[in-house]
Formats: structure tokens, sequence, C-alpha cells
């Protein structure tokens, strides 16, 4: 399996909120993470992020992704998704109660990959647009 056909099915899988339990097929087990964010300051493993994911569909039940762009630069084992998520608050599990509000909160993963398996994700967002969309923050 080519690096972009695993890029693919890991992100369609974490979007999905399918956590670590599905996700770990396509990463290694000790796969980090990286994010600039306030939101995911702590999580530091894919694994946490792919189980992150998998909770925010709690508050944001209808939670998608709209996917703008994909590339692979295998010179450099690295896949790019390009995507917009889009949600309403209306589950419980948020940090206040259901605001009704939604949100488009524009995203790039760059997923690095070591022997046809993610090794490390970092995930560019900005948390505080999406917070405040939200009524989070």
């Amino acid at each position: 399996m080519s690096i972009t056909d695993t890029a693919k099915n890991f992100f369609e899988a974490c979007e999905a909120g399918k956590g670590w339990e599905v996700c770990k097929a396509w990463c290694h087990d000790t796969a980090s993470f990286s994010c600039q964010s306030g939101a995911l300051s702590e999580t530091t493993t894919l694994e946490g992020y792919t189980d992150w994911m998998r909770g925010l569909l709690t508050p944001i039940p209808d939670g998608d992704y709209e996917l703008k762009g994909f590339a692979a630069d295998e010179a450099r084992n690295v896949v790019l998704a390009y995507g917009v998520f889009h949600g309403t608050h209306t589950g419980d599990g948020g940090p206040v109660a259901p605001t009704g509000r939604s949100l488009a909160a524009d995203y790039v993963y760059s997923m690095e990959f070591d022997g046809g398996k993610i090794r490390h994700m970092t995930k560019i967002w900005n948390d505080g647009h999406s917070l405040a969309q939200l009524g989070w923050a």
C-alpha cells in the first residue's frame, strides 16, 4: 500500500471518529502528535489525538469534513491533507451546555511516514477561531 493510500485510510477513519482502535492500523504504535493550539497542547501521541477526535463528535454529533486537497511528497515521506471541519454544538459533553452554534474550521494534517506507517502527525489549526465560533471561548 502506498503512503497516499495509507494516509487516506487514516484520515477518513480519524475524521469519522473511529478512534485509535481503528486508526492504529496505519500508524506506528508510538506515533507522536503535535499541534500549536491550546486545545491540544497536552496531546503528544497520535493515539491521544484520534481518541480526542472521537470524543469531539459527542458535543458535535454532525461533525464532518470537506476535503479540499490531498498531496504526497514521496521524496520526504510526507502526505498533506487539507480540509474544513463543519459541525454544530448540539450534543452534551462540551465545555458548556449546547450552544447550537456552528463552525467551519480550516486545518491541515501533515503525516510523516517511516516504513509505510505514520510515525508523526502535525495538525495545523487555529483553535481559538474554532472555539469562538462554537461559543466555547
